[in-house]
This record gives C-alpha cells, sequence and structure tokens, in this order.
C-alpha cells in the first residue's frame, strides 16, 4: 500500500501521517535498537523524524544531544536515508534554565544561532528540514527569535519554522509578527494532544492552527501509554516507570475511551494504540501525530496507522467518549 503524504502548512515539505519520536533514542532505546526502529520506520513508508537538542539531558550522565548524535550515526551509516526523511529538531531548552522542575527557554538569537549550527553538527547534515521553537519565550519577543529563524532560513541552514507549546493567542501573534516583518511565517505547530487530553489542543490552539494554516504534529499521542490499553487499573500502574502518570486517566471517562477502542479493536483486528493514532490522523488540521517506539514490534503498532481507515462511526465514537476525558 503506498503510503499518501501530507503537506505541512504552507511549506513545501510533505511527509507520511506518523512521525517517529526520537526521545527514546540512545536513552530507554540503545543504539542497535534505535537503529532498527528507524530502519524499519522508513521501510513502512515512515519519513519525519522529531528529535530536540535536549533530548536526552535530564537522564543522570546526558547532557543534551543525544538522540541528534543517534540520528546523526544513523545517517552517516547509510546516508542514502538523507534523501528519504524529514528531520524536526528544537531549540530552547537546552540553554534555558530548569525552574521549579519546568524548562524555561532562552530564544535569544545569539542562542538560537548557536544552537541551530550545534544540532547540524550532531545530526551530520548541513540542513534542518522542520526547526522548531521548543516552547514560546517568556521574556523574548517574538520579532527577535524569529528573526533568528529567519536568518537560519535565508543562510539555508533550515527550511521551514515550526512552534511548540504555544497557546492559541501567541500563535496568532507569531504568524502576525512573521508577516509585519517580512518573515517567512511559522509552518507547523506541536501541541499537547490525545484522545485523553482534548481540552491542551481544542479549541483555541486548534483554531489558530487552522486559521493560520499551520501543519499540526501532536506529542503524547498515546497519553504516555494509557492508550495502548497497558493501564486499566491501579496495580497496572506499576508495569512501567510511567505508570502513575496514566493514574488521573482511571477517573473520570477513561474507562470509557478504553471501552469505545477495545469495540474498534473488535471490530478491525487493530491494536489499541493503532486505532488511537488513526483517531488523531482523521482530526483537523492533524498531518502527523508523534510516537516514539522502543522496539520493533512497539513501531509496527504505531505504522499500522498510516493504513488504518476509521469508519465514521467509528470516530465519532471514539470522539464521544472522549469529549470529556479528565474529571474537573
Amino acid at each position: 500500500m503506498t503510503i499518501e503524504k501530507r503537506r505541512v502548512g504552507t511549506s513545501d515539505l510533505e511527509v507520511a501521517p506518523l512521525a517517529l519520536g526520537g526521545n527514546v533514542f540512545d536513552w530507554t532505546a540503545d543504539e542497535k535498537t534505535s537503529f532498527a526502529v528507524l530502519d524499519a520506520f522508513v521501510d513502512a513508508g515512515g519519513t519525519m523524524i522529531d528529535t530536540a537538542d535536549v533530548y536526552s539531558a535530564w537522564v543522570p550522565g546526558h547532557e543534551g544531544g543525544e538522540s541528534e548524535r543517534l540520528v546523526g550515526r544513523w545517517l552517516k551509516r547509510d546516508p542514502s536515508k538523507r534523501g528519504k526523511v524529514v528531520i524536526a529538531t528544537k531549540v530552547g531548552f537546552l540553554d534555558g534554565e530548569i525552574v521549579d522542575g519546568e524548562y524555561v527557554p532562552n530564544l535569544e538569537p545569539e542562542v538560537v544561532s548557536r544552537a541551530c549550527d550545534a544540532s547540524l553538527r550532531r545530526l551530520g547534515t548541513d540542513r534542518i528540514d522542520l526547526y522548531y521553537q521548543h516552547r514560546d519565550s517568556p521574556t523574548v519577543p517574538l520579532a527577535d527569535s524569529l528573526g533568528a529563524f529567519e536568518e537560519l532560513r535565508r543562510a539555508g541552514k533550515i527550511n521551514a519554522i515550526g512552534l511548540s507549546n504555544f497557546t492559541g493567542d501567541r500563535i496568532n501573534e507569531a504568524v502576525a509578527t512573521s508577516r509585519a516583518e517580512g518573515f517567512a511565517a511559522p509552518a507547523a505547530l506541536q501541541p499537547w494532544y490525545n484522545l485523553m487530553e482534548r481540552e491542551r489542543f481544542e479549541p483555541d490552539p486548534r483554531e489558530a492552527a487552522i486559521r493560520n494554516n499551520l501543519g499540526v504534529f501532536p506529542f503524547y499521542s498515546l497519553a504516555n501509554g494509557f492508550l495502548s490499553g497497558k493501564y486499566r487499573s491501579e496495580a497496572d500502574l506499576a508495569k512501567s516507570v510511567r505508570g502513575e502518570r496514566s493514574r488521573a486517566f482511571l477517573r473520570g471517562k477513561g474507562a470509557d475511551v478504553l471501552k469505545a477502542l477495545d469495540e474498534v479493536a473488535e471490530e478491525t483486528g487493530a491494536a489499541l494504540a493503532t486505532i488511537s493514532l488513526a483517531w488523531l490522523m482523521a482530526q483537523p488540521s492533524i498531518v502527523a501525530p508523534i510516537a516514539s517506539a522502543t522496539s520493533v514490534e512497539q513501531l509496527n503498532e504505531l505504522t499500522a496507522a498510516m493504513e488504518l481507515k476509521l469508519s465514521a462511526s467509528q470516530l465519532d465514537r471514539l470522539s464521544e467518549a472522549s469529549s470529556e476525558a479528565l474529571p474537573a
């Protein structure tokens, strides 16, 4: 089956409807496993690899850049792969501060310029296809940070510009600022969005993305594994170090969402993770959800979503079950 590609906003980029998350590379997935996952992703028709300069600085003994370096080593092993993939990475957190456990981005123009060069070296390429502001900066004017991105674009170091973790109002302001300054407007948005946490994207950021023709790449697409069906009771939370993050999902509509996924799984024969991603792929403005895998077996469930077409009835049932996914 030929995987139909989707255009990324107003850019000239076209990608398959699933992006492979690189946050696990050289962390919970070692080099051998990561290479196998990357190879299998491309073999399945996948095209976009999503990483960030900060991956995985939170791991003891890591400094950031580990994921980018691994992608660079993978590309060096087989340079022909560069022409088959679209590389997205992000800037801001690695040179920022951590306050009360939260990253505060640094998007000063000189930081952006220096960080881009460092990412290019780690990736072993001369161009980043999609370069994101990892989070909206509270201290750097948008004209300054976007101006730095525009300089990189004109220098040929990046192709398209993306925004990550932006509110609807700030998306509108960023696009308006770019147009007023004569910059290329952002083409992509990366929000936190999945069946269990729809309120993080709906309605304001989604409306802003549609209004400004941004291609959307949701992260946390599987709600930290909850939407794979892994956690159905409090006893299940011990199955993974990420289990506690799903405790809130066991209340409210969590059971209803899993029930709806189970019903669709019975009808289609697809895994719950596959169905959850296929629902995202069918939503307005979505170009490709981002999901990571620590084994080829996991990856196969993810890439299967690119070939799964849910019926209108199935989509409606999932949407209805997830409309109030979290308790107030």
